[in-house]
């Protein structure tokens, strides 16, 4: 079991195990759950709508329709599984996935 020590200032260094298997790195937030029974539950946050920023009509920009934005979406975190896989492999040694 991953362990670590909290330092005076009230910070952790999180073993690189488990920021692998949560997929983030510096910079990154993490949400914390305090369980009835006295455990901490730590995991990588959803998207933010902020981060959807400026898919929304622009002066001189044309609408876009509902379809159009779903497949935006889609493909944002297409993108984004893309890259956290190809980061994964790139960490084991291994050949990026296809």
């Amino acid at each position: 079991m991953p362990a670590a020590t909290l330092t005076s200032k009230g910070q952790v260094t999180i073993p690189k195990e488990v920021r692998e298997y949560l997929r983030v790195d510096a910079g990154d937030r993490l949400e914390f759950s305090l369980e009835p029974d006295g455990s901490v539950r730590v995991r990588r946050p959803q998207r933010a709508v902020g981060d959807l920023y400026g898919m929304l009509r622009r002066r001189g920009s044309e609408p876009v329709s509902i379809a159009e934005m779903h497949q935006a979406v889609l493909d944002a975190v297409a993108a984004e599984d893309e890259r956290s896989r190809t980061k994964d492999a790139a960490r084991r040694g291994e050949p990026a996935p296809r």
